[in-house]
């Protein structure tokens, strides 16, 4: 095993100046505040448009593991479902997720501390009809943007009824920095999370410079397989690709009833516990993790609970020189 220096390891802010403040030691290892410590960084205003529409998914679209030389039909590994698809402005035309981000999940939504978001999110469920939304994790917002069903209580961005539309306003904040989470939380959302109805944040620090790759590693369940971004075993799963002296970033999240250990083979990262090279992520957690990369190869990444390795939870990492 290779000892590396990762770009960002443990600090503390001072929480004495934040009066009244609590604090948490995010998964990176990064002291942050949950409590407001003054005004945030002038940031900017960043749109994102977003829609739930049906997509016909193939969870093991060659219909091989190919380590274990298993063989799989259709029957067992194609279904039909709602999920999350950015669009461009005014839902003009579909975008497809990016480089780092293909799977099942919806879209990569950037922001940086100090910026508002503006979702606005379409309900184009023609499949089951349902009403949708979209609760965030990790950023403000005021109730109306909960995206959360409270009978009684919530408003219409809980409950978007197919051909509706709501725009969701967010805040990242000094403790929005990091990896968090999106998902359904309407009267449908346990069958839709279920189908893949959820995605991911990335919010960089004021000064953080953004990374030369970003990976998204959605690890959830689908048809009884267990899946990096909606897919089964290598041949299948996201081939992540760097070269060495690029800055990488993994953003590892979780979603359904599963805990997981997230393990690359070859590398370590920093977190507030010392070097480690597998950590243990359970339902709706995140974290990011960085490193310099400088060794070539093609690795694997992978759950490292046995069980769900074997069940398709792995996928490969190339690095070039």
């Amino acid at each position: 095993m290779i000892a590396r220096r990762a770009l960002r390891g443990p600090r503390a802010l001072a929480l004495a100046a934040l009066a009244g403040a609590l604090a948490v030691v995010g998964a990176t290892g990064v002291l942050t505040s949950v409590a407001s410590g003054g005004p945030e960084p002038a940031g900017h205003v960043r749109e994102y448009w977003v829609a739930a529409v049906p997509v016909t998914w193939n969870v093991v679209p060659n219909g091989r593991n190919a380590i274990e030389g298993e063989s799989f039909t259709p029957d067992k590994t194609v279904f039909r479902t709602v999920v999350y698809r950015q669009y461009t402005k005014d839902f003009a035309k579909p975008i497809p997720n990016e480089a780092g981000d293909q799977g099942i999940q919806g879209p990569l939504i950037r922001g940086r501390v100090g910026d508002t978001l503006l979702v606005h999110f379409r309900n184009l469920d023609t499949l089951t009809n349902q009403p949708h939304s979209m609760h965030f994790h990790g950023v403000r917002y005021q109730f109306g943007s909960d995206g959360a069903y409270i009978p009684g209580f919530s408003g219409p961005g809980a409950n978007v009824k197919p051909g509706e539309s709501f725009t969701y306003r967010l805040v990242a904040e000094r403790a929005s920095e990091g990896v968090w989470p999106y998902h359904d939380h309407s009267p449908s959302m346990m069958e839709s999370i279920d189908g893949g109805l959820y995605g991911a944040l990335s919010i960089l620090g004021p000064n953080e410079r953004a990374p030369d790759r970003e990976f998204v590693v959605y690890l959830s369940s689908h048809l009884g397989f267990m899946t990096i971004d909606g897919r089964a075993f290598v041949g299948n799963t996201p081939v992540f690709h760097a070269k060495v002296g690029d800055v990488v970033q993994w953003d590892v999240l979780a979603i359904g009833d599963d805990f997981h250990t997230f393990h690359v083979h070859g590398h370590r990262w920093l977190t507030a516990d010392g070097p480690r090279d597998t950590q243990v992520i359970g339902p709706a957690e995140s974290y990011k993790i960085r490193w310099r990369e400088d060794i070539a190869g093609t690795w694997l990444y992978h759950c490292h609970v046995e069980s769900h390795m074997m069940n398709g939870m792995i996928g490969i990492y190339r690095v070039s020189r």
